[in-house]
């Protein structure tokens, strides 16, 4: 095995939070969806397929690594909002936590001397510093929108969740 088993635990462990975090974002677009929010929906059926795809990373570098996969179990998503605000805040606390996870993850990886995992965990630390800022960039357009979400809708239509374009390429 090319790392310790207490880090394949760990990122067994984060397989786990990756899942949930996926399960919260289908219940958060089926429930844009409900509201006939077609944008925000398709915003969060796109980052559950996102969250869906970390754990996946995660799970072939567990097995590439020589480990086994141990998926726990998770908690039922929450499904009702008070407010449309109240979905994105989530998904922001969400990111940020996983952030958290993440940076958890590289520390144990740098105190165990296994810099192929802390290699590896350098793409998902560029990955949350992205999905924390298009989820805050979120929350202040649906914030901005108030009680007329179908201006947030058509936002996310015609722009987006980015705040800043893409420097030029070098």
């Amino acid at each position: 095995m090319l790392t310790s088993k207490k880090v394949i635990n760990a990122i067994n462990e984060q397989i786990g939070y990756e899942f949930s975090a996926s399960m919260q974002y289908y219940a958060i677009a089926a429930h844009f969806a409900a509201e006939a929010l077609p944008q925000l929906s398709q915003h969060f059926f796109k980052q559950a397929e996102e969250e869906k795809g970390h754990a996946l990373r995660f799970i072939k570098y567990v097995v590439d690594a020589g480990g086994r996969v141990v998926i726990p179990a998770i908690d039922a998503p929450k499904a009702h909002f008070k407010t449309p605000k109240d979905a994105v805040k989530l998904s922001l606390d969400q990111e940020v936590k996983v952030t958290h996870q993440i940076n958890a993850l590289v520390e144990l990886a740098r105190s165990e001397k296994d810099y192929i995992t802390f290699n590896f965990l350098q793409w998902f630390l560029t990955e949350q510093l992205e999905e924390v800022s298009s989820m805050d960039n979120l929350l202040k357009i649906v914030q901005r929108a108030g009680d007329d979400l179908l201006q947030a809708d058509e936002y996310l239509a015609r722009v987006g969740v980015k705040a800043m374009p893409e420097p030029p390429k070098e």
